[in-house]
């Protein structure tokens, strides 16, 4: 669940003086370089207890850490450039995650494209909406019928209201190779530099 292509998260595999060496879900081996600058938190879960949990409200603000807080077998998320060739990214943030939250995090990652879609409106054609994933950058064709539901942030729109270049997150299900929207919400220009990680928000 990061921002566009500004970070990544996995599980420590090695922890040193200036950079953790973790494991996506891929398999792919990162190395997170950190320095006196980048913020290391650590994220704090809510109060509230059972009931679904989800990504829903509830959730204190992250906790800084010291970087040897962090140890092998951590789930972290990280923030910052990230360098695909080199497979490293200049942490601006470091966020140890929750270990259950990261569970429910790798869940909704290997739903996307299933049951939920997140991505850059790059045509709208009818009822026929394609999207640039923002979690794999591949295009991806949602369908719109009679039974889905739009909305912009809270507020009730309708298809004819969804742009090119709108960020949408889309709930449906896959029928007959298609994405099938049951509900399409556009969430406005994602902030800069704000990371995509559910209630690690940074303190005012």
């Amino acid at each position: 669940m990061m921002g566009a292509g500004h970070g990544t998260m996995g599980t420590v595999t090695e922890v040193a003086a200036d950079h953790y060496t973790i494991k996506t879900d891929t398999g792919e081996s990162y190395t997170i370089h950190f320095s006196a600058n980048t913020r290391i938190v650590k994220q704090q879960v809510g109060p509230r207890q059972g009931g679904g949990g989800g990504m829903g409200n509830g959730g204190n603000p992250p906790q800084p850490i010291k970087p040897s807080d962090i140890k092998v077998g951590d789930a972290v998320a990280a923030m910052g450039e990230v360098d695909a060739a080199a497979k490293s990214v200049g942490a601006v943030a470091v966020v140890q995650l929750d270990p259950e939250r990261a569970r429910q995090m790798r869940e909704m990652q290997a739903n996307y494209g299933k049951t939920w879609l997140m991505g850059k409106v790059t045509a709208v054609d009818g009822v026929k909406i394609t999207l640039e994933g923002s979690l794999d950058k591949t295009a991806h064709a949602v369908v719109a019928d009679e039974n889905t539901t739009f909305r912009k942030r809270r507020d009730p729109i309708t298809l004819a209201d969804v742009q090119t270049g709108d960020m949408v997150r889309v709930e449906g299900s896959v029928k007959e190779g298609a994405f099938v929207a049951t509900a399409i919400t556009v969430m406005g220009p994602p902030q800069p530099g704000m990371p995509m990680v559910p209630r690690a928000n940074p303190p005012q």
